[in-house]
């Protein structure tokens, strides 16, 4: 079937709202992190919150548009003759290539990132304060989704709802208590549910959670199937939903892994990323679905036309991003304030607008099949 141009769109977006977060490690110097068993991060004012705060729309976003994006590509592979055994298989290696990135590509990045800055800020983790060797991130959690949701697919919709729900509540029901936020679990409860770090083993997105959202997002994705971009009209209920589940985790603390540790609205709206708790995906996935809503109805111009480029190759984007955002701000060994990361951001997206262009422009002339499609 046709591309959905508010897919795109909404993938767009949330990679250039992603790229603050990064241009704030690479340039600024600082990277705070939400994570269990740790006082959330402290804020002096609504600047340096809302540069963290703006982010967080951007995971959610990829795994649901992840799992979206599995069941139209189902569909247009069905169409054009492939069998199942075929797709699955074409969506298996390409979670394979996820993995393979973040461990050969993403993780090189972090790492001379971290080496070109004097004393950047980064955020305490959970477990042994060891050296890490192996950083399992949101590219290797993507590509595991990704192989679950080529397999989740094939079921009903309220089936795939029903999992990703479950692996949502699970987790939630399986985060240890705080005390013990030093603990050295096993590699595998970090992988699947206990972010932190185990010896030389670090992990930020452990997969069950994560799969969980992409499940969800499959299930969005069989009710656009039958009714193509009408249906996107479901966007706005199930977007004010997650809003609703926000406020009602907020105030009674139903799914939250912190409560409300300060006060004013920067204490309401602080709530824990890793590993993803109710009110987090309650408001993330909300006003991801109702931006999806809305950007259904952006008129086209140069702004739909910029966030179609940066979605329509969203792997090469984060990719290259990292190093763009590396060399930007390699010169700045001490880090940066607030208007330099902004402007270094700003001239970041004009550099990838220009490369994903070009790349989009390569990638429509390969076959539907070729590795570089994968980008």
């Amino acid at each position: 079937m046709d591309r959905i141009p508010a897919i795109d769109r909404l993938r767009g977006l949330v990679m250039a709202l992603m790229a603050i977060d990064h241009a704030s490690y690479f340039i600024a110097g600082r990277h705070p992190g939400e994570f269990w068993g740790l006082s959330l991060p402290a804020y002096d004012g609504a600047l340096p919150f809302l540069t963290r705060w703006v982010t967080h729309l951007a995971a959610p976003g990829f795994f649901f548009l992840l799992g979206t994006g599995v069941v139209l590509l189902t569909a247009a592979r069905q169409k054009a003759g492939w069998d199942d055994g075929r797709i699955f298989r074409h969506l298996a290696l390409r979670g394979l290539v996820l993995i393979l990135a973040q461990h050969l590509i993403e993780n090189l990045a972090w790492l001379l990132g971290q080496h070109t800055k004097v004393a950047p800020s980064s955020a305490a983790v959970p477990g042994t304060p060891t050296e890490v060797w192996l950083n399992f991130g949101v590219l290797n959690a993507l590509g595991v989704a990704l192989i679950a949701a080529g397999l989740l697919v094939r079921l009903r919709p309220w089936i795939s709802a029903l999992i990703g729900a479950a692996c949502i509540g699970l987790t939630l029901s399986l985060v240890p208590a705080p005390e013990l936020a030093a603990e050295p679990f096993s590699w595998l409860q970090r992988l699947l549910y206990v972010p932190g770090r185990t010896g030389m083993v670090q992990v930020f997105y452990p997969v069950i959670p994560w799969i969980g959202v992409a499940a969800l997002g499959v299930a969005f994705g069989h009710e656009l199937r039958r009714e193509g971009s009408r249906a996107v009209v479901l966007a706005l209920p199930l977007g004010l939903l997650g809003i609703g589940l926000f406020f009602l985790s907020r105030f009674t603390g139903l799914g939250a892994i912190h409560g409300i540790e300060s006060s004013g609205w920067i204490g309401f709206l602080n709530v824990t990323k890793y590993p993803p708790d109710l009110p987090f995906l309650g408001m993330t996935l909300g006003l991801d679905l109702l931006l999806l809503f809305a950007l259904a109805h952006l008129p086209t111009g140069r702004l739909a036309h910029w966030l179609q480029v940066f979605g329509s190759t969203a792997l090469f984007f984060y990719l290259l991003h990292l190093y763009v955002y590396f060399a930007l701000g390699a010169g700045f060994r001490h880090g940066t304030g607030y208007g330099m990361l902004y402007a270094g951001w700003a001239v970041g997206l004009v550099i990838l607008y220009f490369a994903c262009r070009r790349y989009g422009e390569f990638k429509r002339t390969t076959p539907v099949d070729s590795l570089w499609r994968f980008l």
